[in-house]
């Protein structure tokens, strides 16, 4: 295929996507479990090309922004208190759960060299931020348990990591050393976290200076790729680097950023994350019918290849949640050991972790960076991209429902004493009103600004009776937003009157217009 007609299977694709993400919404299901089902409908389409992905290109295009934006929208008070909880996930759960599925693959398939079995476990161990962020933001978690889950995501590869590249050293070389794979952790793990805050604090000394909404909104797209590239080519964690700089720029949003470049760059990046997820997704579909004709060349047939495939699936499966019952249990008697009593979700809880664990980008580019010479290469490239499939289509479709069963939701988050929505704005309101209220008064006692001071005050008294009876002011509240709806939608129309009947400029028209998409940004906040 030529490059033209490549760029035209894009088009061809990014069109499938918007279908897809229509479908998925009007049926409630995850985006990810729809965009591969539509990569796999496509790829059995007569005529569709071959398709093959680059690991590394797979890592550097789509990886950094797509972990930059889950970092950067990242509670940081939960994620610190909970990264002892995120760590043992992270690094527990994953080495738990490679030596599960290496003893798994090795004792169906005995052929398979231990270091490569390990390999494999080391590929399918880790859940991937991307899958977790498509299927999390659908659902309501209380927030430790969401930060968790979140958490493990953006920090898990790095333990995989060392563990993929220890187990193809051992069987290129022969060897193996656990004080060499401890190191090339802590060397991965602490070096990334201090050149992601290195490429953070630069590039937030740069954004503190620079005004213009789009180079700063250009800058944060630089980020994350900046940090990912330089911690490759230091050879620390690329990973853990652009997670660091994502936490850096997401706590500091709000002292940096002004209302217009949040605005705009919530916008951009809401597209930018659609269209990454999306093409991936359908990206490992497409790929699928070009790896199924390399994975069963070791086995006598298609069923004992399927029956290994199931084998490793539930394996990977039983894994997770024998660390997460396993943890829970622990807790428990840690807790009666101490006379205090167990959380009552203990273990709703831990089956929901249990399940929670989607495979996907960073499984699929580990596979494909698998040495050619390796044996059964075929076979975890089949197996990594049903694993993928399975956990993306079944535990994402499903997570909903097991939620629901196990009766956690958000309503029961205890973990931090947070103000409700409704008295956060009646503090906002009275600390605005009090600092008019000093605006407004002269020495004498004159008030300069009587319509502005008016107008906080009723914001703030607003704000009480809401507060004290939010159903008997919803009515008023809508009929409030319909009003100005319609006032917005007036001025709209005159505006282009205006315009169309040759009386404004356009640049005329795109300020006024401007100042029309404020008003409407803030009415839509009530």
């Amino acid at each position: 295929m030529s490059e033209v007609s490549y760029f035209e299977l894009l088009l061809v694709i990014v069109s499938v996507i918007l279908v897809l993400a229509l479908v998925a919404k009007r049926y409630g299901l995850p985006p990810s479990a729809a965009f591969i089902c539509g990569g796999l409908f496509m790829a059995i389409i007569p005529g569709m090309p071959d398709f093959t992905l680059n690991p590394d290109l797979v890592l550097v295009v789509f990886l950094p922004p797509l972990l930059m934006s889950g970092a950067y929208f990242t509670v940081w008070a939960s994620f610190r208190a909970n990264l002892p909880g995120i760590a043992h996930l992270a690094v527990g759960a994953v080495l738990f759960s490679t030596l599960v599925v290496g003893f798994a693959a090795h004792w169906m398939v005995p052929e398979l060299p231990w270091s490569v079995c390990f390999a494999l476990g080391a590929i399918i161990a880790p859940p991937d931020a991307v899958a977790a962020k498509s299927v999390l933001e659908r659902v309501h978690l209380p927030e430790r348990l969401s930060t968790l889950l979140e958490g493990e995501s953006l920090l898990n590869d790095a333990t995989s990591m060392v563990v993929f590249r220890v187990a193809v050293t051992a069987f290129l070389t022969r060897t193996f050393s656990a004080i060499g794979a401890v190191t090339m952790f802590g060397v991965l793990s602490l070096g990334g976290v201090l050149l992601g805050f290195g490429v953070g604090w630069l590039i937030l000394m740069v954004l503190r200076r620079v005004k213009d909404p789009v180079i700063v909104i250009c800058l944060t797209l630089l980020g994350p790729w900046v940090a990912y590239v330089l911690g490759d080519r230091l050879h620390v964690s690329g990973v853990i680097a652009t997670v660091t700089t994502g936490l850096l720029f997401g706590w500091h949003q709000h002292d940096i950023f002004g209302a217009s470049v949040r605005v705009r760059a919530e916008a951009f990046w809401s597209i930018l994350t659609f269209l990454l997820e999306a093409l991936i997704f359908v990206m490992i579909g497409l790929s699928l019918r070009n790896v199924f004709h390399t994975g069963h060349q070791m086995f006598s047939s298609v069923s004992q290849l399927a029956a290994v495939i199931f084998g490793i699936i539930v394996a990977t499966l039983l894994a997770r949640f024998i660390w997460a019952y396993g943890a829970a249990f622990i807790r428990v008697v840690a807790l009666k050991s101490r006379g205090h009593l167990p959380d009552p979700g203990e273990w709703g809880q831990a089956t929901i972790i249990g399940w929670s664990g989607m495979r996907g980008v960073v499984s699929l580019a580990f596979a494909l960076s698998i040495p050619e010479n390796m044996p059964g290469r075929g076979f975890i490239l089949l197996t990594t991209f049903t694993v993928i499939l399975v956990t993306v289509i079944v535990q994402g479709t499903t997570l909903a429902a097991i939620i629901r069963w196990t009766g956690i939701s958000s309503a029961d988050d205890q973990s931090m004493p947070h103000l409700s929505e409704n008295e956060a704005r009646v503090k906002v309101a009275a600390a605005q009103r009090l600092a008019m209220e000093k605006l407004v008064l002269s020495e004498n006692g004159d008030i300069h600004y009587p319509r502005l001071l008016e107008q906080y005050r009723y914001r703030e008294a607003a704000a009480q009776r809401f507060f004290k009876d939010p159903e008997h002011l919803r009515t008023d509240l809508d009929e409030h937003y319909t009003a100005l709806q319609k006032s917005i939608m007036a001025g709209r129309a005159e505006v282009l009157r205006l315009h169309r009947s040759g009386q404004i400029h356009d640049r005329v028209l795109r300020r006024l217009e401007y100042e029309l998409d404020l008003q409407q940004l803030s009415a839509e906040c009530y």
